[in-house]
């Protein structure tokens, strides 16, 4: 059997036939509307479709019996065996099953966080670094190439000010009315040398105890050393004494200033045109910049110094995120890096742990701002989901040590209850569930599966016995294959999945 047990029995169905688990069982083990897809571009009626579709199921040896259903719906009811098999096959391929699908296999860059090193980083940063981490594990998972970066600003007006916050600090002064406040800066000023270091050296520090690793770190001084030998490739103009960019020209909403009629000043656009360079010429098959919405005009900025300087556009892309909040009794907590009053992410990592904090910031989809409640994330019990999540997987291994040197065995002693079949099946979607979610960039489909993958294994472990029953070797397979399709979920979103709880 194929590494993916459903496509494979879809391609044996038929071409482009696309296999769904109707919501009903009574239904059949799966369904697809290809005859009503196909239809129109074949010119052929529905049913007529689907009774030859009926007619190919039924000769597989997989299929029990396929009938027709309402203008053209095809229900498929599988043999016994089909379960056994596809139970061998997630054994098998183990922490590997529904992995190495990329084709073709690219070099990808992730960009993401990239704050200014002018305070530790927020909780709205932490969810810029966990959808583009998880974006990452999901493109290494799938057989990419992945390095993350970080890139930042160490100069420019900002950092003047962090770094005169910091002086005024130092000298026991209260900082400039334009400057940064708050614990932090005077925790800096004890330290000797530039804060930037200090401060980036904490940065990293944050992250790497969040689960992100950074491969690189990008200095924005360093990338605009090469503008002068950049800006003459780029279709540009002057206008009031500033020059700009005719991005307009080339798919952006606009034209962008590059250089400022201000003392002649690169802006940041300017520097985004040397960072693209950069990264092309470093090989990268595929660039992914992870920004905030407030940044939804940079996404076609990119693409027009793309197609300026004669790259292909679609080597570049630009992932958007929404807002978090977090409530605490019903009540918003503020967020102002420069008044103090801020939620870092290492005071978040403190109050509900790095599991939760990874869960809850990749549960939802970026396109949808996130309200975290902060009392629920760091409850210890089934209400909160990724303590269910890792419930179920804590408890299958119990069940894993108790078995001791017992046999685990994929084949069928016995038709497989209903609760066996839901959970099977519910296993074999992670193919499909894991390429959809990298294709678009979605990983929080990630967290929303193993919710269920955990509903249904505790389903299946309410109503049968494991250890000590006529079917324990089975069983004891399952709980094997559902163990390591929770790993792999929670890994995919930077989650432990814990041995005991």
């Amino acid at each position: 059997m194929s590494a993916d047990p459903v496509s494979a029995l879809a391609a044996r169905v038929g071409s482009g036939v696309e296999l769904e688990r109707p919501s009903d069982a009574g239904h059949g083990d799966y369904a697809t509307n290809a005859a009503l897809r196909l239809a129109g571009a074949r010119r052929r009626a529905p049913r007529e479709l689907a009774a030859e579709l009926v007619a190919t199921a039924q000769e597989l040896p997989e299929v029990e019996r396929a009938e027709i259903a309402g203008p053209g719906f095809v229900n498929l009811f599988l043999v016994d065996s089909w379960f056994g098999d596809a139970l061998r096959t997630i054994l098998e391929a183990g922490e590997n099953f529904g992995g190495a699908w990329a084709e073709p296999r690219e070099h990808v860059q992730v960009e993401m966080v990239s704050a200014n090193p002018t305070g530790p980083l927020t909780v709205a940063h932490a969810r810029n670094g966990a959808f583009g981490d998880s974006v990452a594990r999901l493109l290494e998972f799938g057989g990419h190439e992945v390095t993350r970066e970080y890139y930042y600003n160490d100069v420019g007006g900002q950092m003047d000010r962090f770094r005169a916050s910091v002086e005024a600090a130092r000298r026991g002064e209260e900082p400039p009315e334009d400057g940064y406040q708050g614990a932090y800066v005077k925790e800096l000023a004890q330290e000797p040398g530039d804060p930037v270091e200090e401060m980036l050296h904490r940065i990293e520090a944050s992250l790497e105890r969040f689960r992100i690793h950074f491969d690189s770190w990008a200095r924005q001084s360093e990338l605009e050393k090469r503008l002068p030998d950049l800006l003459p490739r780029l279709d540009t103009y002057e206008q009031d004494g500033a020059l700009w960019a005719r991005s307009s020209a080339y798919g952006d909403e606009e034209d962008r200033v590059l250089i400022r009629s201000d003392g002649g000043a690169a802006t940041y656009r300017a520097a985004d045109v040397a960072y693209l360079v950069d990264k092309l010429e470093r090989g990268i098959d595929r660039a992914i910049y992870v920004l905030g919405a407030d940044h939804h005009g940079t996404r076609n900025w990119y693409a027009a110094i793309a197609r300026m300087l004669g790259y292909d556009p679609n080597r570049v892309e630009v992932l958007l995120y929404q807002l978090v909040h977090l409530t605490r009794g019903g009540e918003q907590t503020k967020m102002s890096k420069r008044r103090g009053d801020v939620v870092f992410l290492d005071d978040f990592m403190d109050e509900i742990g790095v599991d939760a904090a990874r869960w809850y910031l990749v549960k939802s989809g970026p396109d949808q701002t996130i309200e975290i409640d902060v009392e629920l994330a760091a409850e210890k019990s089934q209400k909160n989901p990724v303590y269910y999540v890792q419930y179920a997987h804590a408890r299958i291994a119990g069940i894993i040590r108790n078995a001791g040197d017992a046999k685990f065995s994929a084949d069928l002693a016995a038709p497989p209850a209903p609760e066996e079949r839901e959970l099977i099946k519910r296993l074999a979607e992670l193919p499909a569930i894991v390429a959809e979610a990298a294709e678009k960039r979605g990983p929080q489909a990630i967290p929303q599966y193993a919710i269920r993958v955990a509903d249904d294994f505790h389903r299946f472990y309410h109503e049968h016995r494991v250890l000590e029953s006529d079917q324990q070797a089975f069983r004891l397979a399952l709980c094997r294959a559902t163990q390591t399709v929770i790993a792999r979920c929670l890994d995919l979103v930077g989650v432990e999945a814990p041995e005991r709880m």
